[in-house]
């Protein structure tokens, strides 16, 4: 009889292990079939859709969303939220404009752009870490400020940077396939392996579950966080980098919003704003579903700012189907 339990309470465990992993995988199920849909509504409704330019388009907007959301999804793992990204990417922009202007060498321009992104995200992670200031505060202090100097020292207008081989060829096509695209997805393979098989990822996802265990667990919480925001700065520039490329010019005015878009697609990949809970693959998906959204709003002719009230809504479900999971998960660990 104890046999019998035992080999019955195996196949039981077994049953539930992997009852749990498909439940643990049901957000990012849900949402390729929501791409699968948005595609075959979109295919039908808009025209122009599936044309090749505009899907070269999509993969363009999705890199710019994406580069961003892979830092912000480790961010908000952590238990943190940066709001800064819009006006941090059209910062470094105008700051490469003016390097390259300068006569500064592209590829060291370049670098020096995302030293310069790391380092003012460091500010607002020096706040959080060692200041005890809200993250929600420090970058929107970031926010404000480094709009309001884009704006100041260009006048609100567009920073040439002339004929430049390199940085045209960042948005020249590659068998297809824009550049941008490809950087996106060779991070996302970068930040997919940081966050789930280094110390440093296990670190964030501890923080995030809770971050005085953490401390105590011997975790360096400040230097994490430092760290965290570092990265989502530098980022930023990669995508500012890929938008001066794709303007011909830096521009205080550029990506704006795009901090919204990006806390939208963490969001909906299924990583909670508590912390301690998310994942790269998610948030992937996540931004081809923002970003399929918005590229066909466009099409279908949708007024621009209704636009904004469906980002709303997406953000403010997506929240609410967290919530739901997070206590589904909590009933399912209490029995």
């Amino acid at each position: 009889m104890s046999q019998d339990r035992t080999a019955g309470g195996a196949v039981s465990d077994r049953g539930a292990r992997a009852g749990f992993d498909f439940s643990r995988h049901m957000n990012e199920l849900s949402l390729f079939a929501a791409i699968i849909v948005l595609y075959v509504v979109f295919t039908a409704s808009a025209t122009g859709f599936l044309s090749f330019n505009n899907q070269i388009n999509i993969l363009r907007d999705a890199a710019t969303i994406g580069i961003a959301a892979w830092a912000a999804t480790l961010i908000i793992i952590a238990g943190e939220i940066d709001v800064s990204v819009g006006p941090m990417v059209a910062f470094v922009s105008v700051a490469l404009a003016y390097f390259l202007q300068w006569g500064v060498p592209t590829v060291p321009a370049f670098a020096l752009a995302v030293v310069v992104g790391g380092l003012l995200g460091s500010i607002a992670g020096v706040l959080r870490a060692f200041f005890d200031v809200p993250s929600f505060v420090a970058t929107l202090g970031l926010w404000s400020a480094l709009r309001g100097i884009a704006l100041f020292i260009t006048d609100a207008l567009p920073v040439s940077i002339g004929r430049n081989d390199i940085v045209d060829a960042l948005d020249r096509p590659v068998l297809g396939v824009p550049p941008a695209a490809i950087i996106m997805l060779v991070l996302f393979g970068v930040f997919a392996f940081v966050s789930r098989k280094t110390a440093f990822g296990r670190s964030v996802f501890a923080i995030g579950g809770n971050a005085q265990a953490a401390f105590l667990s011997g975790i360096n919480v400040g230097r994490i966080r430092v760290m965290l925001f570092a990265i989502g700065g530098a980022m930023a520039a990669v995508t500012g980098i890929l938008l001066v490329s794709r303007l011909g010019s830096g521009n205080a005015t550029a990506a704006s919003g795009l901090e919204f878009d990006v806390i939208a697609a963490v969001v909906v990949g299924g990583t909670s704003l508590s912390g301690g809970r998310g994942s790269m693959l998610g948030t992937l998906l996540g931004v081809l579903v923002i970003t399929l959204i918005g590229n066909g709003l466009v099409l279908l002719g949708i007024n621009p700012f209704f636009q904004q009230v469906v980002r709303g809504l997406i953000i403010v479900i997506a929240v609410l189907a967290n919530i739901q999971a997070i206590k589904r998960s909590m009933a399912r660990n209490k029995g």
